[in-house]
């Protein structure tokens, strides 16, 4: 499985324990987001991530910045994203389940790494509920 991850200032420090934790599982990671911690413009990190998982290049996408808003609103700018702004494991685990999110993002400022750790491990292992649910992430997309 391929996940892209992507981040600004705020998410530096969690991006690399994320990272980690999915080579250890076996994922193949593509980072699009800043190793440092200088402050940087957020949308230039996101795009590359939700293009990727827009046009199927990989299955999923997480991104962090610091209130986890601004990432999120910047992919769901893309056609075939769903992603889900989250903070706790419950939220996650939703928005999978009901919301077929193809792309977690999560508020760097908000949680805790240990935290975001689980909410990953949560976001890949939980699958899309499907039922009534299909029907209304088809209603989604502009022009339905």
């Amino acid at each position: 499985m391929k996940i892209a991850i992507g981040n600004d200032h705020a998410g530096t420090e969690y991006k690399f324990a994320i990272v980690d934790m999915l080579k250890g599982m076996g994922f193949e990671v593509i980072n699009s987001g800043t190793d440092a911690a200088d402050s940087v413009d957020y949308p230039d990190f996101v795009h590359p991530v939700a293009s990727a998982v827009d046009k199927g290049e990989v299955d999923y996408g997480i991104l962090l910045c610091g209130s986890g808003n601004g990432v999120a609103m910047t992919a769901n700018k893309h056609a075939n994203v769903r992603a889900g702004l989250c903070w706790s494991k419950e939220l996650v685990e939703l928005t999978r389940l009901h919301n077929n999110a193809n792309i977690l993002c999560m508020p760097a400022r908000f949680t805790a790494k240990e935290q975001v750790l689980e909410m990953v491990r949560t976001f890949l292992n939980t699958e899309f509920e499907g039922g009534r649910h299909e029907g209304r992430i088809n209603k989604i997309p502009l022009g339905c």
